[in-house]
């Protein structure tokens, strides 16, 4: 045999395959299944505002409690849309554990108790107070731990407690919502602030915690950077599934990021305006640095108008990213995280990174790829708008079920061995720390019109 025949066998020898896909795979495993659920959603959602043949809404809750009662939204039409929201999704996760090989006839009551916790969660929520300072999820995780911790959890619940397939499904439902068009509106100046300073940021997060810290929980040192450099809760929940976190993993990872934001969107626009630095470069500091999405609409108003709009472009296209980093994260640890320990530093094929590769992920680059290239050359932004807020609904309910999932899932004594000795909470702080300056240095740069024009932010 010759060398280079040698060689070739080899390097054949040191790929590792564990597994092939079969097309079975596409009804049968999870992955598959929250795509096409999600799709379906969808699809329905399409068809029900460009024709306007019926009403395809999920229930929702307007904020209560500030001089107003929530029993003047309780009428019949939020139990119709409660109920609508609850066939869907009972009907499509059904149908998804059958083809899955769990006993519908379990999961269907055990579904129904877990989507009377999620209105609960909803309900508390949307309270005045709480609604403006705390996220959904906080209160999602905190119901779950409250009946795991006190009266624990049934037996004929456990059917439904299912945190990955209720994820995954909810974010390839958000993916229609991702519009690649939002960077021309802010164009090389949000790319520079969002798209640069994010991926540092990991990195550096990375890096911090795995060799200075130590921390050998590597899913949720990723799970961290990512929730702190690009959306919070959302980002969270994308790496968490591309890096396999485990669910405690993902709670503790979501609530330190959801207390993080709230005082940072209470107390960073009072920074901002004792520095004096003006809207354009408080709103992009805003947008680039609070996680969550929400806090940072708040948080820009409190500033101005101006600062509003500019920091809601920044964290619109900062979003953009979390499919490109859930794929990257994917790939990362299949081939080099997951890799170290199982298969001895040995080569990773192809085939088995497609393998490994979480399916929703590219649910979520079709679904906005289909929304920016699709639909809105073709039935106009307007509609498309509309459809998201048909789609923002079902999303939520699904991750609701999913952060429930997670407290049922979780006992206190486990979520409190997580923080390692304050490793976690190290992290997060020195890490935000370092996003600050960061995307404060890339504000100056770009947007304190020393060394570039400013934007125009009109019309």
């Amino acid at each position: 045999m010759s060398e280079k025949r040698k060689a070739r066998t080899v390097a054949a020898e040191d790929i590792v395959t564990t597994e092939k896909f079969q097309w079975s795979d596409l009804w049968k495993k999870e992955d598959w299944l929250a795509v096409w659920i999600g799709f379906i959603i969808i699809a329905i959602a399409a068809v029900a505002v460009i024709t306007g043949a019926f009403d395809f809404s999920a229930a929702k809750f307007s904020t209560w409690g500030n001089g107003t009662s929530f029993f003047e939204q309780a009428t019949a039409g939020l139990l119709g849309k409660l109920i609508l929201t609850a066939v869907v999704l009972g009907v499509l996760f059904s149908v998804g554990n059958h083809l899955k090989g769990v006993a519908v006839k379990k999961y269907v009551p055990a579904f129904l108790g877990l989507f009377l916790l999620a209105i609960i969660v909803r309900f508390i929520s949307a309270e005045y107070t709480l609604n403006r300072y705390l996220e959904w999820a906080f209160f999602a995780i905190l119901v779950g731990l409250l009946v795991a911790n006190t009266i624990g959890v049934p037996q004929w619940l456990k059917p439904a407690v299912q945190t990955e397939f209720y994820i995954k499904s909810g974010l390839v439902i958000m993916g229609f919502s991702v519009l690649f068009s939002n960077i021309i509106n802010f164009g090389l100046y949000g790319l520079g602030i969002a798209w640069i300073v994010t991926p540092i940021v990991i990195i550096f997060m990375w890096w911090f915690g795995t060799k200075v810290l130590k921390i050998e929980n590597k899913p949720f040192v990723i799970t961290v950077a990512t929730a702190t450099s690009v959306c919070g809760t959302s980002a969270a929940i994308a790496v968490g599934a591309a890096s396999k976190a485990k669910k405690n993993d993902l709670s503790l990872a979501v609530s330190i990021s959801i207390i993080f934001t709230v005082l940072m969107m209470v107390f960073e626009p009072i920074l901002i305006r004792i520095s004096g630095i003006g809207e354009v470069m408080g709103g992009a500091l805003i947008g680039g640095t609070i996680d969550s999405t929400g806090a940072v609409t708040v948080a820009g108003t409190a500033l101005g108008e101006t600062a509003q709009t500019v920091a809601v472009l920044v964290k619109s296209i900062q979003n953009i990213l979390i499919g490109f980093i859930a794929f990257a994260v994917a790939v990362f640890f299949a081939t080099r995280v997951e890799n170290q320990g199982e298969n001895g530093g040995r080569k990773i094929g192809a085939g088995e990174i497609w393998y490994r590769l979480p399916k929703f992920i590219l649910g979520f680059f079709a679904a906005s790829l289909l929304a920016s290239f699709v639909f809105v050359p073709a039935f106009g932004k307007e509609n498309v708008s509309a459809i998201n807020s048909v789609l923002d609904q079902y999303k939520n309910w699904a991750f609701v079920l999913a952060f429930t999932s997670i407290g049922l899932d979780t006992n206190f004594r486990e979520l409190k061995e997580q923080f390692q000795g304050g490793k976690p909470l190290t992290l997060y702080v020195v890490g935000q720390l370092f996003n600050i300056v960061l995307t404060f240095a890339a504000v100056y740069l770009l947007l304190s019109g020393k060394f570039f024009p400013l934007p125009q932010l009109a019309g």
